[in-house]
């Protein structure tokens, strides 16, 4: 349910403002002096997250990503007891631990089941993963003559002409410094190149830890600082960051290098629906203190060329109005919802008088477009963009004031922004991509005034997948889009298995990243299905507005839609149907399951929020406050209270033919409730098994209803090993819910 980003990047802000991946801290944490503490690997990968913070975000400059990424989970919260006892342990701590014993326990018994399926899917996805990995490289950062990537724990250095031919140098190594499981956020390099500071997080905590470091010929640690989320160099040797505490981060602290080493505190956030991060404008000439809630934000300046003054205000949070600042020539450049629509518009006003009186429009979205992305330039202006699926790229020249409009391949669903440190550069790179296309490298040059595709390309495009892009309409005649790919030379497309994907909350898209696990699905004759339903953010933030809170149900409706016009369409039947969603999405799937069963025969879900009536009641956990602008307040609303009761799906689970449900939970997920998802279990399990013994009807089917609790983990940031065993759990599951009607088609095949 609960997720949060860093808002890096402007990218970051937009979906940040709906998400944010806010990291919490937890007690083992580097230490300043031996640096032994250990961070164990991270995980980074599951069926379909869609919120993705964790995976292709787009960072600013001097930030480097891990490359290896499938796609990334939410995370969610462990509820503590209300009543604290030193002595003894409460009754429903008891409970509670008796009945995680006993799903880990069942879940041991279970597992055997799929474990032949659940090796064969993993061979399949590894090979793949070497087929179409192999060569990509991580992202570079260049910076002069200077080239910085990360590869497998290290941070290396190598001259731009050499960064290819093997010549670098080791900067950082987590392995040299005891941390061989830890995790490299990102880094940021000072403008001077003198000093990196670079992030670590843990696998099994929100945690993120930096390190700065002091180049040179031999690069050594200066400074650790625990529970750090965001940071930026506001000089050679001052450092910004946002202090992180209990999934908040409303504290902003600037440490110096200078002779005179001191850190204050220089920004501090009071309201807890507001989230704190900060962010570098791409000429360096200020450094942003963004606050935001989910629906407002408000942004305070700080000078790179004076940042020991305090900071300054650009315009006071107005109710409804979100805004992120650039910078370009002595003028602010402002990404706002302000005006009518309210959807995101470029606008501008000079440094000296920033007040929303003076906010010039300089660019307004086309309705139902959705702002994806944006990069700033010296002379230009980088939006990219999504209509309908398809995705275009929108340059704006503030030399020529004029607007190029360049459509981008068909069957590419997802950009892939890379790095670009240098405002003044004439080339624009970023990536494509599909759930079941790696990523390929294309260019925008200003100086040609084209799109250009890279040469040197190692990953081919695959040519047997077809795409097609359809149109559902849901309860209230709303045009609902729809992502389909399927082989080409599937024949009987009605007789095929179908994974439907859903989402839905946060005004976030659905994930449509490369994953291999995608593409052998696509190979075996799967159809896959991505319903871009309201609640998310596909065609803009009115797309979000009208599905979240009262209009909650516009996402259920609209799912329902989706899925019966796929079968109308002869893609697939109900009973080869199954729905993958996680976290947020699993309000809709769980909701579904309850209304609409028959139309699907299994369902994944990983960590989903399935207790919202209950979580929302929780003012103690420490988002439900700030979470209130997405599901509303039922303490505070008894129209409210009801709604949320009428789609929550723990609420309204009743004795009816379910589906088999397989979910994967983290014992320690920070952000959706444990024990509600428990909860759920047991109560689907029990109305599974009450409809069972009151029809008895010959050939009765009893849903398997599995739940698998993972010790360690959370919602993003996984490893490799760890990441391919849970999608490989995922998928044995399905198929061998779907082995029997598979079987059943077989036979009558052959029988004709």
């Amino acid at each position: 349910m609960k997720v949060r980003t860093s808002c890096a990047g402007l990218r970051n802000l937009l979906q940040g403002l709906s998400f944010s991946d806010k990291y919490r801290s937890k007690h083992n944490r580097l230490q300043t002096i031996c640096l032994y503490s250990k961070i164990k690997p991270p995980k980074c990968r599951i069926l379909d997250c869609t919120w993705s913070t964790c995976t292709h975000r787009t960072v600013s400059p001097g930030s480097i990503l891990p490359w290896r990424f499938f796609t990334c989970k939410q995370e969610g919260t462990k509820i503590p007891s209300k009543r604290k006892q030193n002595t003894s342990i409460t009754t429903s701590e008891l409970l509670y631990k008796n009945l995680l014993k006993s799903e880990q326990e069942n879940w041991n018994d279970t597992s055997a089941r799929y474990k032949a399926m659940t090796k064969r899917i993993k061979e399949k996805i590894e090979e793949l993963h070497n087929k179409y990995t192999f060569n990509l490289r991580s992202p570079r950062i260049r910076f002069g003559e200077n080239v910085y990537f990360e590869e497998n724990g290290c941070i290396f250095l190598s001259k731009a002409d050499d960064a290819d031919e093997g010549n670098v140098d080791i900067l950082f190594s987590t392995e040299d410094l005891g941390l061989s499981d830890a995790f490299i956020r990102q880094i940021r390099i000072s403008p001077d190149q003198r000093y990196m500071a670079i992030s670590l997080k843990s696998e099994n905590s929100e945690e993120t830890t930096c390190v700065i470091m002091k180049l040179g010929q031999f690069p050594v640690v200066e400074k650790v600082i625990p529970n750090v989320f965001s940071f930026e160099w506001a000089t050679n040797d001052v450092l910004y960051y946002t202090s992180q505490k209990n999934l908040k981060c409303q504290d902003v602290l600037m440490t110096a290098f200078t002779n005179q080493k001191h850190t204050k505190l220089v920004y501090t956030e009071q309201d807890a629906r507001f989230f704190v991060d900060i962010h570098l404008t791409k000429d360096r000439r200020f450094l942003t203190i963004n606050s935001n809630s989910k629906t407002t934000s408000e942004v305070w300046l700080v000078d790179c060329r004076n940042p020991f003054k305090l900071p300054a205000l650009v315009q006071a949070r107005t109710k409804g109005v979100i805004y992120h600042i650039e910078h370009r020539n002595d003028e602010l450049y402002i990404l706002t919802t302000y005006g009518e629509p309210a959807e995101y518009k470029l606008m501008k006003a000079p440094v000296a008088s920033s007040g929303i009186e003076n906010w010039q429009l300089v660019y307004a979205l086309e309705e139902k477009t959705k702002l994806v992305d944006l990069e700033m330039f010296s002379d230009h202006c980088i939006m990219f963009l999504k209509n309908a699926g398809q995705l275009y790229l929108n340059v704006i020249s503030f030399v020529s004031h004029s607007v190029q409009s360049i459509k981008l391949p068909t069957w590419a669903c997802e950009f892939e922004l890379e790095s670009h440190p240098e405002h003044t550069t004439s080339t624009c790179y970023f990536q494509l991509t599909s759930p079941v296309h790696p990523p390929k490298r294309f260019a925008y040059s200003f100086k040609q005034n084209n799109l250009i595709e890279q040469a040197v390309q190692e990953v081919p495009i695959i040519t047997n997948c077809h795409t097609t892009r359809l149109l559902a309409k849901s309860k209230d005649e709303t045009l609902v889009p729809i992502t389909v790919f399927h082989n080409m030379n599937s024949k009987e497309l009605h007789r095929k298995p179908l994974l439907v994907h859903v989402y839905g909350a946060y005004g976030i898209d659905l994930n449509m990243s490369f994953k291999e696990e995608k593409l052998m699905l696509i190979e075996e004759g799967w159809i896959l299905a991505y319903c871009h339903v309201r609640g998310g953010g596909e065609l803009g933030l009115r797309w979000h507005r009208d599905g979240c809170q009262h209009n909650k149900l516009n996402g259920l409706h609209d799912l329902r839609a989706c899925i019966r016009l796929l079968h109308q369409r002869g893609l697939s039947q109900p009973k080869y149907t199954a729905l993958a969603a996680a976290s947020a999405g699993g309000v809709l799937a769980g909701a579904l399951c309850n209304t609409d069963p028959e139309l699907i025969r299994a369902i994944v879900l990983q960590a989903p929020f399935v207790d919202v009536l209950n979580t929302m009641r929780k003012t103690h956990l420490p988002l439900t406050i700030e979470e209130q602008e997405e599901w509303g307040n039922p303490l505070a609303d008894e129209k409210c209270m009801k709604f949320i009761k009428s789609y929550c799906p723990y609420q309204n689970i009743k004795p009816q033919p379910y589906p088999s449900v397989f979910i994967t939970a983290y014992e320690n997920d920070q952000r959706v409730p444990l024990t509600g998802i428990l909860r759920y279990v047991q109560k689907l399990r029990k109305a599974a098994l009450d409809y069972a013994s009151r029809t008895s009807q010959k050939g009765n089917r009893i849903p398997n209803i599995i739940l698998d609790i993972q010790a360690s983990g959370s919602h993003c940031d996984s490893s490799w090993e760890d990441s391919l065993n849970e999608v490989a759990r995922h998928l044995a599951f399905l198929n061998k819910e779907l082995e029997e009607v598979c079987h059943l088609q077989h036979h009558e095949k052959s029988c004709k």
